[in-house]
């Protein structure tokens, strides 16, 4: 599984802290917004999708071993993303590669990292994978496809915590659907607020779920899944 690690990022969303980018092939073909089904994922098109696909081709980016490596030699407490663009590491057939991921996990120690992941929970495997990967201090957010799915994912799943794609035309700060409160990621709405600054990302003990407007180029695809057409 290749995989490349920037160790300052120059996205002004992202802010100023180290992130991955993991190839293709991690994600899973159950996800609506894979590249490979054209379904409006943020990353499969401008300068990171040209990223992305060198990092896929190996042309850029490290083994996972070296990754592991590298994440290990952070600095202590450093807050840092996984996965600007890809998921966990999977066998192609959308069973997380528990073995890879518990690595990882173990080079995370001290650190504060943080990603998203669409492998089914349903999948045993990959439940226990994620919660272990929680419960060691690496989070793991189970990203929803639209506020239906997140609401779901929320009563299956109390013990995760939970993002959502939610409609383009989203203006609200927070709101409450079902019950559960919503939090639609800060820097969306305010141009100083960045990952580096929010964090809210890497708290994976949190009673809300966090919420994200379809954005990209493709914006108009993503916004068809939010709205759960």
């Amino acid at each position: 599984m290749q995989v490349h690690l920037t160790k300052k990022s120059s996205n002004a969303k992202t802010g100023k802290i180290p992130v991955s980018t993991t190839e293709q092939a991690s994600c899973p073909n159950t996800c609506p917004f894979n590249h490979m089904n054209e379904g409006g994922c943020y990353a499969a098109s401008g300068p990171l999708k040209l990223h992305w696909d060198k990092v896929s081709s190996h042309d850029r980016g490290m083994t996972w071993n070296d990754f592991c490596k590298e994440i290990e030699a952070l600095p202590e407490n450093q807050l840092w993303r996984h996965n600007q663009a890809g998921d966990l590491p999977q066998d192609g057939k959308g069973t997380i590669d528990g073995f890879k991921l518990a690595k990882l996990v173990e080079a995370n120690e001290g650190k504060r990292g943080f990603t998203y992941t669409h492998h089914d929970l349903e999948n045993p495997k990959n439940f226990m994978a994620v919660f272990a990967a929680n419960e060691a201090g690496f989070t793991v957010n189970v990203s929803a496809n639209n506020i239906q799915e997140a609401n779901d994912l929320k009563k299956s799943f109390p013990e995760f915590p939970i993002t959502s794609v939610v409609a383009s035309t989203e203006t609200r700060k927070t709101f409450t659907d079902s019950g559960n409160k919503y939090v639609v990621c800060p820097a969306t709405h305010n141009d100083k607020v960045s990952c580096e600054t929010c964090k809210l990302c890497s708290i994976s003990e949190r009673d809300f779920i966090i919420a994200f407007p379809a954005h990209g180029t493709s914006k108009k695809k993503a916004d068809n899944v939010a709205k759960g057409a």
